[in-house]
C-alpha cells in the first residue's frame, strides 16, 4: 500500500521559479529562452549561480551543481525549480542534498530523462510529487506539439485534463493507482539504492532513446529479476525512440520485447503514452493517483 504524497501549492502569476542545471551543461540562448517563455507565464525566473557553467559535459563540478539545487531547495520563495535539461550527473550530487527545508514549504521539481533520479529521490524518500515533463532546454523548440507546453502550464497551475491516447495495448483493461517511473536507464540505475521505485500496486511509466534493442531487454529483465515488474497497476509505455540493433539484428520491437518479459503477469499494458523523449512530451505527476480507463483502442489517463 502506497503512502499518500505531499503535493506542493500550485502556481499562480507573480511566483518565483528558479532554473537550475544539475545535469549537462546548456546553452545561454536556451536558457534565455526559457526565461522569456516563464515569463510569459507571468513567473518571475532566478537562474542558479551555475546554470551555465561547463565542466566537460556537465554544468560545473559536482560541488557547482549541487550548490544551485541546494540553494534553491533551501529557498522558500523559489514555488518550483525547472532543471535545464538531462545527460548526465544528477546521481553523482543527489546523496549530498539535504531536502529538510521540503517538509515546511513543498515546491515543485520539473524535468525528465536524467531528472528520473532526482524525482525517484523525492518520491521514495520525501514522499513528494513532482512533474515528469518538458525542460528549459526545450521550450523553444518549435518541434514540440503545442500540447506538451499546454499540458505543463495546467500540471504546474493545477487544472491539468485527462489525457486521451491511440495505441496498441496488451491485456487492455481499466486500472489505477500511483503513477510512478521516468527513464528507463535511470530506473534500472537506481536499483538497490535508497531511491530504488517501490512498485507494487502502482501505474508504471517508462520511456527510453538512443539504446540498443538488447539494452531494452536486459534492463526490463533486470528489473523483473529485481521484482519491479511484479503486482503493478498497469504498464504505460511512452517514447522509445531512436532504438538501435548492434551488430547482431535483435528481431523484435520494443512492444514484443517487453511483452516477452511480462506475459506472465496479469495487468494492463499500455503502449504509445505521448510522454519522453520525443515531439509529444505531454507533462504529467510523479507520485499522485491517477486512473486510466479503456474504451475500444483509446485510453484515458485521469490524475485523481
Amino acid at each position: 500500500m502506497s503512502v499518500k504524497k505531499i503535493q506542493p501549492e500550485f502556481l499562480k502569476p507573480g511566483d518565483e521559479v528558479a532554473i537550475i542545471s544539475p545535469s549537462f551543461s546548456i546553452d545561454e540562448e536556451k536558457v534565455i529562452d526559457a526565461v522569456a517563455f516563464l515569463g510569459k507565464w507571468d513567473l518571475k525566473v532566478r537562474m542558479g549561480k551555475n546554470v551555465l557553467r561547463r565542466d566537460g559535459p556537465f554544468a560545473g563540478n559536482d560541488d557547482e551543481r549541487l550548490y544551485d539545487l541546494q540553494e534553491m531547495t533551501n529557498d522558500p520563495g523559489i514555488k518550483a525549480v525547472f532543471c535545464s535539461r538531462g545527460g548526465y550527473g544528477v546521481s553523482k550530487i543527489i546523496s549530498k542534498v539535504d531536502f529538510k527545508p521540503l517538509k515546511k514549504t513543498p515546491k515543485w521539481y520539473v524535468g525528465f530523462s536524467d531528472i528520473t533520479v532526482l524525482q525517484m529521490w523525492l518520491n521514495e524518500l520525501c514522499r513528494l510529487i513532482s512533474v515528469h515533463g518538458e525542460m528549459p532546454l526545450n521550450f523553444g523548440n518549435p518541434d514540440k506539439s503545442k500540447e506538451t507546453f499546454v499540458s505543463l502550464h495546467q500540471a504546474l497551475f493545477g487544472n491539468i485534463q485527462p489525457y486521451e491516447w491511440q495505441g496498441t495495448s496488451f491485456r487492455a483493461g481499466n486500472a489505477a493507482g500511483e503513477m510512478t517511473g521516468g527513464n528507463l536507464s535511470l530506473i534500472y540505475s537506481l536499483t538497490g539504492t535508497p531511491a530504488e521505485p517501490s512498485t507494487k500496486g502502482k501505474i508504471l511509466f517508462i520511456e527510453d532513446v538512443g539504446e540498443h534493442y538488447y539494452h531494452i531487454d536486459r534492463m526490463l529483465t533486470s528489473l523483473k529479476l529485481a521484482g519491479k515488474l511484479e503486482g503493478l497497476s498497469a504498464l504505460i509505455v511512452g517514447g522509445m525512440d531512436k532504438i538501435e540493433d548492434g551488430k547482431i539484428p535483435w528481431g523484435k520491437s520494443v512492444e514484443d520485447t517487453l511483452i516477452d518479459i511480462v506475459s506472465e503477469y496479469t495487468y494492463p499494458v499500455f503502449f504509445n503514452f505521448p510522454a519522453g523523449h520525443i515531439a509529444d512530451n505531454r507533462a504529467f505527476y510523479v507520485g499522485k493517483e491517477a486512473r486510466i480507463e479503456v474504451s475500444g483502442n483509446k485510453a484515458t489517463l485521469t490524475f485523481i
